[in-house]
């Protein structure tokens, strides 16, 4: 019993060092890269250490989830280095020519907008945008609970296209339309300085009241992380997801992928080149799938073996 017994406190380990490592990483200083390999490690460490049942997958999901979360939001533990790597210009110059002389995001708000004030059909998209947080997570367990040989595949997919955004953030921070137009960035061909409005924060201060301070410090732990737009990507492969399970919740998963875009354009909150890379990630990470099966079904073998060991 030595041998499984240590396999399953090696387990433990890491999904305690993985759940740790993150949360004292700025006392101990801990380097970003030994952070988050301890928080990828974790959903292995549990995979091996508990047995397999539908509660163990949603913990091995929500501890990759946290490994991605603590990636994301690691740039930012340096605001100051973070604002001198951020490109800036470069989305707003593709977005203008996408737009045929004046970016999408103002053409929607000067549409639709009423300034100073947030309207109706303001909400209408910024809670879209809001519920967004639950929905690729939602998919994945639609996967979990009602199509079971699919759920494996498909939540692979999905946290690839997390994990590969967020090494886009690291290695280009980007910056949103808002975050551009607060630094003067947005100057039109005239010379004028544009004004792209944040609605949703408008918003949300008024709707959380003062539970939007702590509530947006976590959800937006890195402000300056527009590229590509994962909050598109994952929606698009969540659409993808339902839509090879049945047609109808294939409508609802691309409806909400439709109305999210618009939003996000729309609130400021992405341009329309963030969307489509992020629909390029999405599309690579299904394209590629089939080729990187063969070397993931290695390495799931080799964790599945050693959860075996781990109950002898």
């Amino acid at each position: 019993m030595r041998g499984p017994s240590a396999i399953r406190a090696a387990a433990w380990g890491a999904v305690v060092l993985g759940a740790t490592a993150p949360l004292v990483r700025r006392r101990l200083r801990l380097p970003p890269p030994v952070v988050t390999a301890a928080a990828a490690a974790a959903p292995v460490g549990l995979s091996v250490a508990a047995r397999r049942s539908a509660l163990r997958d949603v913990g091995v999901v929500c501890l990759q989830m946290y490994a991605y979360v603590t990636t994301y939001q690691m740039p930012n533990d340096d605001p100051e280095r973070l604002r001198a790597r951020v490109r800036i210009d470069y989305p707003v110059r593709i977005d203008r020519a996408i737009g045929l002389g004046q970016l999408p995001n103002v053409r929607l708000q000067r549409a639709f907008g009423a300034p100073g004030r947030i309207q109706w059909r303001d909400k209408v998209l910024i809670w879209p945008h809001w519920v967004w947080f639950g929905v690729p997570h939602s998919a994945v367990a639609y996967l979990l609970l009602r199509h079971r040989d699919r759920f494996p595949a498909g939540a692979v997919c999905m946290y690839a296209v997390f994990d590969l955004g967020a090494l886009v953030y690291w290695a280009v921070p980007t910056a949103p339309p808002w975050y551009a137009a607060q630094k003067g960035r947005m100057g039109s061909a005239s010379g004028q300085q544009l004004e792209v409005r944040r609605m949703m924060a408008e918003y949300g201060a008024e709707f959380w009241g003062d539970a939007w301070g702590p509530l947006y410090s976590y959800v937006g732990g890195n402000p300056l992380a527009a590229m590509p737009s994962l909050h598109f990507a994952t929606s698009v492969m969540a659409a993808h997801l339902l839509s090879e399970v049945g047609r109808g919740p294939g409508l609802v998963g691309w409806s909400y992928a439709v109305v999210l875009g618009i939003a996000l354009v729309y609130l400021g909150e992405h341009y329309v080149v963030d969307l489509l890379v992020g629909l390029g990630l999405t599309e690579g990470v299904r394209l590629g799938a089939p080729h990187a099966a063969p070397a993931l079904q290695a390495v799931s073998r080799r964790v599945q073996a050693l959860e075996e060991r781990a109950r002898c």
